[in-house]
């Protein structure tokens, strides 16, 4: 197991699972889990649903605490902080969600202005209003949603919500992004284009980030590592062009599927 003392040490993961067990209604949900993701890759946690991979993003955040194990956040284990210090992990890593979680009162501008509005507030950058919309429209143009900055989220596709969410939360200048299930109920040429947008992402911010998905194809397109969890368990845990190789009948079988699916959808 590493050592956790020196915060600013960027050769050590920026988020790290030793051993952790969880379990609801003594219904076990994570089982002696162990994963790394470190500064700047992407990794995804895949599985079928109910296996424990949105549980997962829950204890980075530290809205869950795990029942035994470990859970590192840049440096810090997240279960021992004070709720100030969790609040300064949360403004470290953002999250989007699968609704997207926009404030339906807002328009898109104000959404993706409002984190940038609260960094003002608290001294990290400019209050000029000119230079947080000019932010505002920068973020937009980089997710590709030029021109709905007055729109309401309710005029927007789910896809678009999605996009829109993916701004603000680059707006915080987090140092990492979590995705939960980022193409479940949209259209296949949507999944496709919000894969694209994250892989995208990627290369041009360099953040960490997990992507917790059931997706393979997404997961071979933005995987640096995956975590495939299985029941809970850690069925593998590698690099994503080493997935085919692995001898674990459940992601074997999970592989074979995809293909499946893949061939009767074409």
């Amino acid at each position: 197991m590493l050592a956790h003392t020196d915060l600013q040490s960027d050769s050590r993961p920026y988020i790290e699972f030793v051993r952790v067990s969880k379990s609801f209604e003594d219904q076990p949900v994570l089982v002696d889990v162990s994963f790394e993701v470190r500064r700047g890759e992407m990794a995804v946690v895949l599985g079928k649903s109910g296996v424990g991979k949105s549980v997962t993003l829950k204890h980075i955040l530290g809205f869950l605490q795990p029942d035994a194990g470990q859970v590192f956040v840049a440096g810090r284990e997240v279960s021992r902080l004070s709720e100030a210090e969790l609040m300064d992990i949360r403004r470290r890593v953002t999250m989007v969600f699968q609704s997207g979680a926009l404030f339906d009162s807002l328009t898109v501008g104000e959404n993706v202005a409002y984190p940038l509005r609260e960094r003002a507030g608290r001294g990290l950058m400019s209050d000029n209003e000119d230079a947080i919309q000019a932010r505002v429209d920068e973020l937009l143009t980089l997710v590709e949603l030029e021109g709905v900055k007055d729109l309401a989220p309710s005029d927007l596709s789910t896809g678009m919500k999605r996009a829109v969410a993916i701004a603000r939360a680059l707006a915080a200048e987090p140092e990492a992004i979590l995705f939960d299930e980022p193409t479940t109920m949209v259209d296949p040429l949507m999944a496709q284009a919000i894969g694209d947008l994250i892989l995208k992402l990627k290369r041009q911010t360099g953040l960490t980030s997990v992507v917790v998905t059931h997706d393979m194809k997404l997961a071979r397109k933005l995987a640096d590592r995956v975590v495939f969890l299985v029941d809970g368990r850690v069925a593998f845990f590698g690099p994503a062009r080493e997935l085919d190789s692995s001898q674990e009948p459940v992601v074997r079988d999970f592989i074979r599927l995809d293909e499946v699916s893949f061939l009767k959808s074409g």
